[in-house]
């Protein structure tokens, strides 16, 4: 199973109030494990970076001058998320901002369905607490000691580590849960292995046991080999 944990970063709120997508971060996890591949780009939003954006994340109107903006970055953006399904903090927000980008770039949107929200999660699990990326980097004990303003790909590789603790810590399927044909497993375990039918051929040759006997007997009396059973 193929997932991308994705953050954005924007010049304020609202799509509808003109604010634009700035930078985008995203990790590939495929089976709930890092692949190392990720996406990164900034993004030239084509208007000025409000202070308030400005103080949240660092990415002046001069920095991002030199980008391209995010129609000439859409096809590689597609590209890497593909079908895959997107874990995103407060999904609702992201997503809000890259389907207004993608339908000022003329392309289809995408479906809600794709998100999973690791804010609702988080919520789900610790009704009550406090849910933000920083809350539950100290809950699980996830060092984001680097952050100290916003940025989409840092930001994505926390969320990474904190998604994987929310579902149950990095290795989720570790119990190797199988099904087969006579039904789902167990977790006592009802199944054990049968004697084979017909034994399997030797694949030992005459030239190997001879070898083997050769060596044996230079190793002495002691050799664990001359042992019964060894």
């Amino acid at each position: 199973m193929r997932e991308i944990v994705l953050d954005t970063e924007t010049t304020g709120f609202e799509p509808a109030e003109g604010h634009r997508v700035v930078e985008i971060g995203a990790v590939e996890l495929f089976n709930h494990m890092p692949t190392g591949r990720n996406f990164h780009q900034y993004i030239n939003p084509e208007r000025d970076m409000p202070p308030d954006a400005f103080e949240v994340h660092g990415l002046s109107e001069e920095f991002l001058r030199d980008f391209p903006p995010f129609a000439r970055i859409v096809d590689d953006f597609l590209g890497f998320v593909a079908d895959a399904r997107l874990v995103i903090h407060n999904a609702a927000f992201d997503m809000k901002f890259l389907n207004a980008e993608l339908r000022w770039a003329g392309r289809p949107l995408l479906p809600a369905g794709i998100a999973i929200d690791t804010l609702a999660i988080a919520r789900r699990r610790f009704p009550g607490a406090p849910a933000s990326l920083d809350a539950l980097c100290r809950r699980f004990g996830v060092d984001n000691s680097a952050r100290e303003k916003h940025g989409a790909l840092l930001d994505s590789e926390i969320l990474a580590e904190v998604y994987l603790e929310l579902i149950g810590g990095r290795q989720p399927d570790f119990a190797l849960t199988v099904a087969s044909d006579a039904g789902p497993a167990t977790p006592t375990g009802g199944w054990r292995p049968t004697p084979r039918s017909r034994p399997l051929f030797p694949r030992l040759t005459a030239h190997e046991a001879e070898a083997h006997a050769a060596f044996v007997e230079s190793l002495g009396e002691g050799a664990i080999w001359r042992t019964r059973g060894g």
